[in-house]
């Protein structure tokens, strides 16, 4: 039995009507009647029991569609896996992540090279001061960004990572000895500014203008990298919100990751060029679809 006649029983054991399947494949009712008709008189027995008001399967007809359903499947499957294997071989994506995100990614990332075992990921580092360049000018194929991203330019995927956020401050702070604080603190201290490449909708997701209450959020100074946000809040000049996964991999001296306790969650998505919507980047997007987002 052909791929094509073997479809054409499945569909007809389906809809149960000559002329549907024939619509609905694309084909003449008499393409139809013809490939049944071939395929009972090489088995020698009836599949379906036709009259002038309906069609049914006959015992013989249903124990075959049963039978060729699953190798239809198994075929189906076996083809996917193929695709999949093939699909981006000896690509290698380039994933932008903050600080040590990767690390939280790796069951996501693993997840993706087990279906397309042809294609590698590799990170690179990107900093909240400037969240886009490296994406728009192709040093990186995907960024994995907090929400929301309204770049018209720039396509939001599915979120891979939600948690909530924590203060860096110096351990000689007067708060360095609380077990949390709260948005209201942040009037009270100065908040790095990260400068004007990272737009500020996106910026104050993160890090707020004001407080619940109203109350205005002074910024400055200026720092670029993780590494100089740290480097001042050491030193006193400041406080900063970050995503409470800076806490869990980073322990350095002279400051302390209180939880901000009344900051909402904050999502992680993946977000590419829209000009750049590969079939690689779509595969990686199901990936993260399928799997849903990591909990930090």
């Amino acid at each position: 039995m052909e791929l094509r006649d073997i479809e054409i029983f499945l569909t007809l054991a389906e809809e149960l009507h000559f002329g549907r399947t024939a619509e609905r494949l694309h084909v003449s009712q008499a393409r139809v009647s013809q490939a049944i008709g071939r395929q009972e008189r090489r088995l020698g027995v009836s599949l379906f029991d036709r009259t002038s008001r309906r069609v049914s399967l006959t015992p013989v007809g249903r124990r075959l569609r049963e039978d060729l359903q699953q190798a239809l499947d198994l075929l189906q499957a076996g083809l996917a896996r193929a695709e999949a294997a093939s699909l981006g071989a000896g690509q290698t994506l380039r994933l932008g992540v903050f600080g040590h995100a990767g690390h939280e990614l790796r069951p996501f990332v693993d997840a993706f090279l087990a279906r397309h075992p042809g294609c590698d990921v590799q990170f690179g580092e990107i900093n909240g001061s400037d969240p886009f360049t490296a994406l728009r000018t192709g040093i990186n194929d995907v960024h994995v960004l907090w929400l929301p991203v309204a770049e018209p330019d720039l396509t939001v995927g599915p979120t891979v990572l939600s948690g909530g956020r924590v203060l860096a401050i110096s351990t000689n702070h007067p708060l360095a000895d609380r077990g949390s604080v709260s948005l209201e603190d942040l009037a009270d201290n100065h908040v790095v500014d990260l400068g004007p490449e990272a737009p500020e909708y996106w910026v104050s997701a993160m890090v707020p203008t004001r407080t619940p209450l109203g109350r205005r959020i002074p910024r400055g100074p200026a720092a670029h990298t993780f590494h100089e946000i740290l480097s001042l809040v050491t030193a006193g000049h400041c406080v900063h919100p970050l995503g409470e996964i800076a806490a869990r991999y980073n322990t350095p001296p002279g400051i302390v990751f209180l939880p901000i306790h009344d900051a909402p969650t904050i999502q992680f998505a993946l977000t590419w060029r829209s000009n750049n919507d590969s079939p690689v980047i779509r595969a990686l997007a199901q990936t993260a679809a399928d799997l849903g987002p990591i909990s930090l």
